[in-house]
């Protein structure tokens, strides 16, 4: 870098050496850049500005003091949602910005204030437990395919305790839920989640085990971090499903259960799985057997329509011979009458016949027949005639007796 005149009084002039704007900012920027390489900054994030460009904007403040800040290619690099009122540690160096004349602090790594501290701790744990096989995939026990009875371990009053519920009201209504009340935040959270993990295999409560909460800061998760949480997981005789924050939230508890659910409500998806999926069997076999009954019902129908139109009613066939037989009875008598008829002037004929041969025609011409009074018979000749002889006479209008002479 140049050497800049001495700002004071030139020789013998007493006219101070005047510097250019751009002159005294490369003077400070020559003494400060140098100075301050790498510093690491405790603060509040304020005046939080996202520019499209990716890059991030913003103060770091405490009590007394503020300073500009700016993370070159946060959208890439960032771990966790940047938001004012954040306490960062963050890592980086101090730069002039010339066209405002004003110093800040460029950050090459940022992180959540404790955050660091608790990862590192995580990831110890982790690495312990993963090491003696805590968890394998041939360790984790298989979720029942039709659980009837779960156990949630959770808070009694938390957000997820209700998701779960829900969910679980929509599509297995007829799971019997078991709530065993549990801390899930604070220094006393991981002793009270054991104690309830261990009644719950104590009595056998369920045949699946839900330990849940919603989400939160590290902090707030972290005593689902807790070792001997972990391993009495891995001790737990009933299968386990963890739930524990939101989807891009891992706690050791998620790695040591038997599954892990992105959230609480993605839980009881999965527990209900089975019922959903019998449950929409059953709907379709119904469905099925319905249409089936229908088509069979429709086919018999239409062959007993055949049928039916094929056959007679015995009613009807009934109705037909009564009919028939009228009709028959009304020839039968016509046909009598007529042989009466016939017959009865053939009677008539043969009576006015036989009346024309009458002997009773000829006593009514004036003749009279004359029979002896004793034997009856007919005098016919005079011969037969003696005299004293009882006779009796017949005319046409009655008989009277006589004596021969």
């Amino acid at each position: 870098m140049s050497a800049l005149p001495d700002p004071s009084f030139s020789g013998n002039a007493l006219e101070p050496v005047c510097l250019s704007v751009t002159q005294l900012t490369q003077a400070i920027k020559g003494a400060l850049e140098p100075s301050f390489r790498q510093v690491w900054v405790v603060g509040e994030v304020s005046n939080y500005r996202p520019a499209t460009s990716g890059h991030a904007y913003f103060s770091l403040k405490d009590a007394e003091a503020c300073v500009a800040t700016a993370f070159f290619g946060w959208a890439s690099r960032k771990k966790f949602e940047l938001q004012d009122g954040v306490r960062v540690l963050g890592r980086g160096r101090i730069t002039v910005y010339a066209p405002r004349g004003n110093y800040q602090l460029v950050l090459d790594h940022l992180e959540p204030l404790g955050a660091g501290a608790l990862q590192l701790a995580f990831e110890k744990l982790k690495a312990k437990l993963l090491a003696e096989g805590l968890f394998d995939a041939a360790s984790k026990r298989a979720l029942p395919s039709y659980p009837s009875r779960l156990v949630v371990i959770t808070s009694s009053s938390a957000a997820a305790f209700q998701d779960v519920l829900s969910v679980l009201k929509r599509r297995a209504p007829h799971m019997h839920i078991i709530l065993v009340p549990s801390l899930v935040q604070g220094a006393e959270a991981s002793t009270k989640l054991i104690e309830s993990l261990e009644i719950a295999n104590r009595y056998t409560l369920g045949d699946v085990i839900l330990l849940t909460r919603g989400g939160g800061s590290i902090e707030d998760l972290w005593c689902f971090n807790n070792e001997l949480l972990a391993r009495a997981i891995h001790k737990s005789q009933i299968p386990l499903i963890s739930a524990i924050g939101h989807e891009i939230d891992f706690t050791i508890a998620d790695f040591v259960a038997d599954v892990r659910a992105p959230t609480p409500s993605a839980a009881a998806e999965i527990l209900s799985a089975s019922w959903v999926q019998a449950s929409h069997r059953l709907e379709d076999g119904h469905v099925r057997l319905k249409n089936g009954i229908l088509r069979d019902l429709s086919t018999k129908k239409v062959f007993l329509q055949q049928c039916a139109s094929r056959l007679i009613s015995p009613k009807d066939r009934l109705r037909d011979q009564a009919q028939r037989l009228d009709e028959v009875l009304e020839r039968l008598a016509r046909a009598m009458a007529t042989v009466l008829q016939k017959k009865g002037d053939g009677l008539a004929r043969f009576v006015s016949q036989l009346e024309a041969l009458s002997p009773l025609r000829v006593l009514e011409r004036g003749y009279s027949l004359v029979r002896e009074a004793s034997t009856g018979e007919v005098v016919r000749s005079a011969h037969q005639w003696r005299p004293g002889m009882a006779l009796k006479v017949t005319f046409f209008d009655g008989d009277q007796n006589a004596q021969a002479l």
